[in-house]
């Protein structure tokens, strides 16, 4: 409760920074954008991400890799540099890239290097891949001053790069939550994820 407290003081110091003019302009416009996100397996932050107001699209992939147009067996097995990621498009006119980065920070443990849980290889990676200088900023920010409340007890080691490479998955990853809800992984790892999440952020749900 005391991390979900601070964040939502975090997002009013951002907003109020960043200010209602150039941000309301770029960043609230009608026109819908994407963020990329990394937060280990892209099944977790696909899940995530498809409850929040104001997404309109979640797709799993591979970013931020040397290895043109990988498969889940190449990117599996930490070598090809790429991590999984979700691609989230949204409408910022109900939903702000700061409420995105809010949700990213608060959904996975941004302390980890290259693991999440059992997950582990660079492929897991805690990353923000930004598509424009506006999101670099805020991003930045925003990373800046969680570090500097020692809300987290360990150092933050999230990345943030820019989006300079982006694969879709195979199509058996896209909404695999939703559709293999009595899979394993998505019982014990994936569906405690978004149990919480949806307590936590009653207001952002669809």
């Amino acid at each position: 409760m005391t991390r979900i407290l601070f964040t939502l003081c975090l997002l009013a110091s951002i907003a109020l920074a960043h200010g209602q003019g150039k941000s309301s302009k770029s960043m609230n416009s009608t026109t819908l954008q994407e963020a990329t996100f990394g937060g280990g397996c892209f099944w977790c932050t696909e899940a995530v991400f498809l409850d929040v107001k104001g997404v309109t699209k979640v797709e799993s992939g591979y970013s931020g890799g040397s290895v043109k147009n990988p498969t889940y067996r190449e990117v599996s097995s930490g070598l090809t540099g790429h991590a999984e990621v979700t691609r989230i498009t949204f409408d910022p006119q109900l939903v702000s890239y700061e409420d995105l980065l809010e949700i990213f920070w608060n959904t996975h443990d941004p302390t980890t290097l290259n693991r999440q849980g059992a997950d582990e290889g660079p492929q897991y990676r805690s990353v923000v891949f930004y598509h424009n200088d506006e999101q670099k900023k805020i991003a930045e920010q925003y990373k800046a001053q969680l570090e500097a409340s020692k809300v987290y007890k360990n150092r933050i080691v999230t990345e943030i790069s820019p989006l300079i490479n982006y694969y879709p998955a195979e199509d058996y990853h896209q909404n695999y939550y939703a559709l293999n809800p009595n899979q394993g992984y998505c019982q014990y790892v994936i569906r405690p994820k978004v149990e919480k999440f949806r307590k936590q952020f009653q207001n952002k749900l669809k």
